[in-house]
């Protein structure tokens, strides 16, 4: 095995360079497209850990683009450059090669047709890219290659925004919103969705989960809230738990807003999943200028006060109900969390029946007009790097973890350094309400969007130490033209280790 150095880059280079080695376990000599064409294989990896990086972006000084797949692959088919030694810009959304002297980060490697160039990248963010969890060819590349690869996921499904899960007579019920099909750009806008079994401790999920999608005759996911009778408006839904009965029976229910725009809304209440016919039906319709006695985000289970609640929030934890599937359908039973309102005017935290909640965004606006004392906000972190920096919170997820013995934030970023809704933070509290004082930046994409962020807390590992969480990875909203094939709004898994050194207690408190 050779490696080689480039100029100035020196010894250290050399984790960043092409390693030009045998023929990998699965990879046969000559590998060839269709039509005969032969391919090289270039894998990017972690220095550290060894593992394959999924969406990396390589592309060469002529503008031929390729993005590894979800084992960290691209298959180089360019014919005139194979066997020669090609430059590729290297750029990897938490993930980097050193930049040369003139400020190019970058490698150069040989492709060969059944040879292996490895380039070695070196994680930047605490949390570390798995896979890419929706849509086609997730291994698209290690199959043109030769390699075994998971089987695709029922469907036909090319992309999928934002999921919701929960846990469901023994299974996961995942739910996504807008489905992208490939023969025409407009899919399915009634929410998809597919169950999968509870993953146990040792089942793997590095390269994705398997699901088994509720499809229709055609082979493509079908609606989950189709709503003949009215058929105007997409539907998205959130707030996915389930409760008991009066019988003592498990429900699922969710929230469902059926919309014209982003902007205007149609309709919205509370849809009850029915197992027989396997779709979600509207039980209650709430007024259009309801905006918090109602299911939303992702719940969390609390015993507080003699009773189990679920507690709503985007993140936040700011609304609770009891955990019945009767309190849910009762407005009148929900509470919210707020600070404000008090006869003296001192800011002063509770449950309450008139007031709308507070969230991180509202604070920001309070403590930005000295209406609120920073101090005071429990949704509003500072930046643990940069404490004289607000983090204003999107949505994600905050789960009680045993591991740190602490209620722990995983959540979007709302105006982050690099893109609007690119970020993704950490922080942690000793209560689901906060206050979230400090916070950690685990994952940032470069003028690309990452959001609604979900911390799936049955895929916990090592006693809570090892979690995982998704969000949909997309160029909305990002102000950037550019889609990254294939990966384009679809759903990206992460690894967050709550041991690493950025994450330290010292850190967030």
């Amino acid at each position: 095995m050779r490696t080689t150095t480039n100029g100035p880059w020196g010894r250290r280079a050399a984790l960043a360079l092409a390693v030009l080695a045998p023929a990998a376990r699965g990879v046969t000599d000559g590998a060839m497209v269709e039509g005969g064409a032969p391919i090289a294989e270039i894998r990017v990896v972690d220095a550290e850990t060894g593992r394959g990086v999924p969406l990396v972006e390589l592309e060469t000084v002529n503008a031929v683009g390729l993005v590894t797949d979800s084992a960290g692959r691209a298959a180089f088919a360019e014919p005139e450059l194979l066997g020669h030694e090609v430059f590729l810009h290297v750029r990897g959304h938490g993930y980097e090669v050193p930049a040369d002297g003139f400020g190019y980060r970058g490698v150069r490697v040989v492709p060969r047709p059944g040879k292996v160039a490895t380039i070695e990248v070196e994680r930047t963010c605490v949390a570390e890219r798995l896979c890419r969890l929706t849509g086609l060819d997730r291994f698209r590349d290690s199959a043109l290659l030769g390699h075994d690869v998971p089987p695709p996921n029922d469907g036909l499904v090319a992309g999928q925004d934002s999921v919701q899960a929960a846990v469901y007579r023994g299974r996961v019920v995942w739910l996504w919103g807008d489905t992208s099909r490939a023969k025409y750009p407009l899919g399915l806008f009634r929410t998809a969705g597919a169950t999968t079994p509870i993953p146990g401790p040792d089942d793997d999920v590095e390269r994705g989960i398997r699901y088994d999608v509720f499809t229709g005759d055609d082979g493509f996911a079908r609606a989950m809230v189709p709503l003949p009778e009215r058929p105007d408006g997409v539907i998205w839904v959130d707030g996915l738990c389930s409760v008991r009965d009066a019988d003592g029976e498990e429900r699922l229910v969710a929230h469902y807003s059926r919309r014209a725009s982003l902007e205007e809304e149609l309709e919205q209440g509370v849809a009850l999943f029915d197992d027989e016919r396997a779709v979600f039906e509207p039980v209650l319709v709430l007024p259009r200028d309801e905006t918090w006695r109602r299911p939303s985000t992702h719940p969390v289970r609390l015993e507080a006060d003699g009773k189990e609640w679920l507690l709503f929030g985007s993140p936040s934890p700011n609304v609770r109900v009891e955990a019945t599937l009767e309190a849910v359908l009762d407005p009148a039973r929900y509470e919210a969390f707020t600070c404000l309102g008090t006869e003296d005017g001192e800011p002063r935290w509770r449950w309450q029946t008139e007031l709308p909640p507070l969230d991180s965004a509202t604070e920001a606006r309070l403590v930005a007009k000295g209406e609120l004392a920073a101090e005071d906000a429990h949704f509003l972190p500072v930046d643990a790097a940069s404490p004289s920096t607000h983090v204003v919170l999107h949505s994600g997820t905050v789960r009680w973890n045993e591991h740190r013995g602490r209620w722990i934030l995983v959540a979007g970023r709302v105006g982050g350094e690099t893109s609007y809704l690119g970020e993704v933070w950490y922080s942690e509290a000793d209560a689901p309400t906060g206050p979230f004082v400090r916070a950690v930046r685990i994952a940032a994409h470069d003028r690309q969007s990452f959001y609604n962020v979900c911390h799936h807390d049955f895929l916990d590992r090592d006693g809570g130490r090892t979690i995982f969480f998704e969000g949909t990875y997309t160029n909305t909203f990002s102000g950037n033209e550019h889609r990254t094939p294939r990966y384009d709004y679809d759903q990206l898994l992460y690894r967050l280790d709550l041991d690493a050194d950025e994450l330290a207690p010292t850190h967030l408190r």
